[in-house]
């Protein structure tokens, strides 16, 4: 950290703002349209209430009322009405010598003066490509909250996890909050980096989330989450739009996951990851969802007379709670040993490491029915780990299996119109996937002494309609996912199959 970013956190973190001269704050807030007119309004009056010297500047798309004071800067970048977010980049840009602190922000995201203290407390402690980042959440009825970016592959990297003066800090793998905040130098360094003031472009996130994250996935910085002063570094999601939906993780499931972080800490332990649940594809298509829920569809097809139950590739555990109360024993082999504090309960047993120390875990036991959720695709070689798992079954056990359909017409005209956000897939060194059809599921299940019983097609709303109106003639391309389910027989051996 340089001398005039350890001058600028130690003078103003402290609680003697009143006696220096105070930050000034450079806080561009990103607004599209009128609808959010009541929370721009809010973020204002909150930086206004600042001990900080704040000026704002709003973007947006159309002419509006501003209050007094606030400049308003109107114009898109491109006509796509996604790119309005680097916008601010410009500003911040042209200002840097102005100002000690930058902000970027979209108009409903809100922090508060304390979380900004939060941050130049731990600036002096932090390397010089690291920069202390936050989390957004969302309030209930009930007043407890919700982790609206702990969604769908998100999820902490154990081996992140470090310390940092009074904290103690991890890589939260979704870097977008709609939000960031830069020093000065740390503004310098991004806009020299060649990454920063860039046309409107997506990539790992989309056309919007991308102006947010650039600082981290194109100049160099990476973001670090408070874990051992996790309230100091929250940002509220004012329209707590997401509370009721499949988007966040409930602080209960947080504050787990944090205190097997910290424990990793203090023991000195890393926890492998089962198998690479993060694709490289735009936007991470295909990824693991660590947060998966019960799908009546699929946990359907576990027999109900099935009492030693394993997953693989569990994550939250839904599926495997809702097994587990209806009578089995279930082993979860979780994604890794974060996630796994959410998935052990009453019932459910936990372990987790790479695919083979779990494995060896496993030992000489044998289950009624195993239950692969949308992990095959994923593997290094998936013949192999599926024959593998075949070896785990009892006699007349069952394997029920879900994989993406990589190869839907989706992705075909993609490839065939050479959109590159389709290119990859199914290129195992290039995107993290392999493109598993149902014949080829089937011809590597009976190489492994597994008979196939059942294959379904599960179709989107729009390509249920198109399946029923085609006579179900293309399911194989319509498709979003396949569901096989396999039974062990004595015949047929359990020959590895290592082609894919």
């Amino acid at each position: 950290m340089n001398v005039a970013t350890l001058t600028l956190a130690y003078c103003y973190s402290s609680n003697t703002m009143s006696e220096q001269q105070p930050l000034k704050v450079l806080v561009t807030l990103v607004s599209y349209g009128l609808s959010h007119e009541i929370y721009l309004h809010r973020l204002i009056q909150e930086y206004r209430s600042m001990s900080f010297r704040v000026d704002i500047v709003v973007c947006s798309n159309v002419e509006r009322e501003v209050p007094v004071g606030v400049e308003l800067v109107v114009g898109m970048p491109e006509k796509n009405p996604w790119s309005l977010p680097f916008a601010h980049k410009k500003i911040l840009a042209e200002r840097v010598d102005a100002y000690d602190l930058f902000i970027y922000s979209e108009d409903d995201t809100l922090i508060r003066e304390e979380g900004m203290r939060a941050f130049l407390r731990a600036l002096p402690a932090m390397h010089d490509d690291e920069i202390p980042g936050y989390i957004r959440y969302e309030e209930q009825r009930d007043g407890t909250i919700r982790y609206c970016d702990a969604n769908g592959h998100y999820h902490w990297d154990s081996a992140s996890v470090v310390r940092r003066g009074d904290d103690t800090f991890a890589f939260f793998t979704n870097e977008h909050a709609a939000f960031y905040l830069l020093t000065q130098a740390q503004l310098r360094k991004a806009i020299a980096s060649g990454g920063f003031l860039v046309p409107p472009h997506d990539g790992k996130y989309d056309l919007a989330c991308s102006a947010a994250t650039d600082p981290y996935t194109q100049c160099g910085f990476r973001k670090l989450v408070s874990i051992s002063h996790l309230d100091q570094f929250l940002l509220h999601h004012l329209p707590n739009k997401y509370i009721g939906t499949r988007f966040g993780t409930h602080e209960s499931l947080m504050k787990r996951q944090v205190n097997t972080l910290l424990q990793c800490k203090e023991e000195g332990r890393i926890q492998a990851a089962l198998i690479p649940v993060e694709t490289r594809l735009f936007a991470s298509w295909y990824s693991k969802d660590y947060y998966e829920p019960m799908r009546p569809e699929v946990v359907g097809e576990v027999p109900a007379e099935s009492q030693q139950i394993l997953s693989i590739g569990c994550g939250s555990g839904e599926a495997e709670r809702w097994l587990a109360q209806r009578g089995a024993q279930v082993t979860a082999a979780c994604l890794d040993g974060v996630i796994a504090s959410c998935a052990q309960s009453e019932g459910v047993e936990a372990l987790w490491g790479s695919w083979g120390e779990i494995k060896n875990q496993i030992g000489e036991r044998r289950f009624d029915c195993l239950l692969l959720s949308n992990v095959l695709h994923l593997a290094p070689d998936p013949s192999a780990m599926l024959a593998e798992c075949a070896e785990l079954l009892s006699h007349d056990g069952r394997c029920v299996i879900l994989v993406p359909n990589l190869g839907s017409i989706r992705s075909r005209m993609g490839k065939w119109r050479r959109d590159k956000r389709y290119l990859a897939i199914g290129d195992y060194t290039v995107s993290g996937t392999r493109q598993i059809g149902r014949g080829m599921l089937a011809r590597w299940m009976k190489a492994a002494g597994l008979q196939v019983e059942k294959s379904h097609c599960l179709f989107a709303d729009r390509q249920a309609k198109l399946s029923r109106m085609t006579l179900h003639a293309g399911d194989d391309l319509l498709a979003s996912e396949f569901l096989v389910v396999g039974r062990k027989t004595i015949h047929g051996g359990n020959r590895r199959v290592y082609a894919v």
